[in-house]
């Protein structure tokens, strides 16, 4: 669902505001109200910065254009909903989204997808990843903040493993919302409770049920064996990075990487560009087959080769066991960025 409509909606956000991303004057603070509204006026101006207010922040078009893409995943996250408790439509998503736009690219990433430039074999990180460790401290204090979301049943405090019931009143290492190191507290009866976030790595988990932070849809899921809603926690925006083609002359071998996270499980960013060059290199610069080719060596070279025990990397490692989908984008060639 998201494939199919998600750009639809970054669309319609992005229509809105052409005119005014073509204007190099600052974006107004207001528009005009359209007929049919209360406030309605005059429907032949836009309203000037300082006709609403005497004075405001400075907006960037920039800006607009990754509020716009925000905005979108936020009404696909509320579709999703809508089929939810329409037709019982389950299941959740991450999304990982890349708009081009008068000479820049904003990467947007909701999930624990990657995006990375290989620029002359300079690795430059596009997106990050959302997971229970990454968003500790934002799922802890909303956990802090609204403790009826724990149902009685968790912790928002974090501890390096589960306390024992005969740990009462000892000092044991914790941290909350607060905190990036660790110091001892001591324990009572609520602290026996299942942590908010446990495991680490690609075991890590929000109320030991899932894996992502970010993401869209999922607006069913539940903590296993029970009724206690794990969608508050889960955020649908994205964190929208912007790079500026403008800024540099970027040659064919230049690309933009997405992959799942089938593909960062068992590839790191160094191995990724170095396959990069080394299947762009076989092959002559304006050949636009170069690029299928990358991208399929990098989802083989991720699920590996069959053997006995299974499928293995080189180095005798299993393949991902997961979802591998890689996009290359090439961000040189023929033609210039203006």
């Amino acid at each position: 669902m998201a494939s199919r409509l998600l750009h639809r909606h970054i669309r319609e956000q992005l229509q809105g505001l052409v005119e005014i991303l073509q204007d190099p004057s600052p974006p107004p603070l207001c528009l005009p109200s359209t007929p049919g509204t209360p406030g309605f006026s005059d429907p032949t101006h836009v309203v000037g910065p300082h006709s609403c207010s005497s004075s405001q922040k400075e907006v960037t078009h920039e800006s607009l254009v990754v509020g716009a893409i925000e905005n979108a995943f936020q009404f696909m996250d509320e579709q999703m909903a809508q089929e939810w408790h329409g037709h019982q439509v389950e299941g959740g998503c991450c999304a990982l989204v890349v708009v081009y736009l008068l000479g820049k690219v904003y990467v947007a990433n909701a999930g624990d997808s990657r995006a990375i430039i290989v620029r002359n074999n300079e690795i430059i990180p596009m997106s990050r990843e959302f997971t229970p460790e990454t968003e500790r401290q934002r799922l802890q204090l909303l956990g802090f903040l609204k403790p009826e979301l724990l149902g009685g049943e968790f912790t928002h405090l974090e501890f390096p493993r589960r306390v024992q019931p005969k740990e009462l009143g000892q000092k044991i290492l914790y941290r909350d919302q607060n905190m990036t190191g660790w110091a001892y507290k001591k324990i009572e009866l609520e602290d026996l409770r299942f942590p908010l976030v446990c495991g680490e790595g690609k075991k890590a988990r929000v109320m030991a049920t899932i894996g992502v932070t970010r993401g869209l849809g999922d607006h069913n899921l539940k903590v296993y064996s029970s009724t206690l809603p794990i969608k508050p926690f889960l955020s649908c925006f994205p964190e929208v990075q912007v790079y500026d083609l403008t800024q540099y002359e970027h040659c064919p071998d230049d690309v933009l990487v997405l992959g799942t996270d089938g593909l960062w499980d068992v590839t790191s960013d160094d191995e990724v560009a170095a396959t990069v060059d080394r299947v762009l290199s076989a092959y002559e610069p304006n050949d636009p087959s170069r690029y299928t080719a990358l991208a399929q060596a990098l989802v083989l070279g991720a699920r590996g080769t069959p053997r006995d025990r299974g499928w293995r990397l080189p180095n005798n490692k299993l393949g991902s066991g997961d979802d591998i989908s890689v996009f290359v984008i090439p961000l040189g060639g023929p033609g210039s960025y203006s």
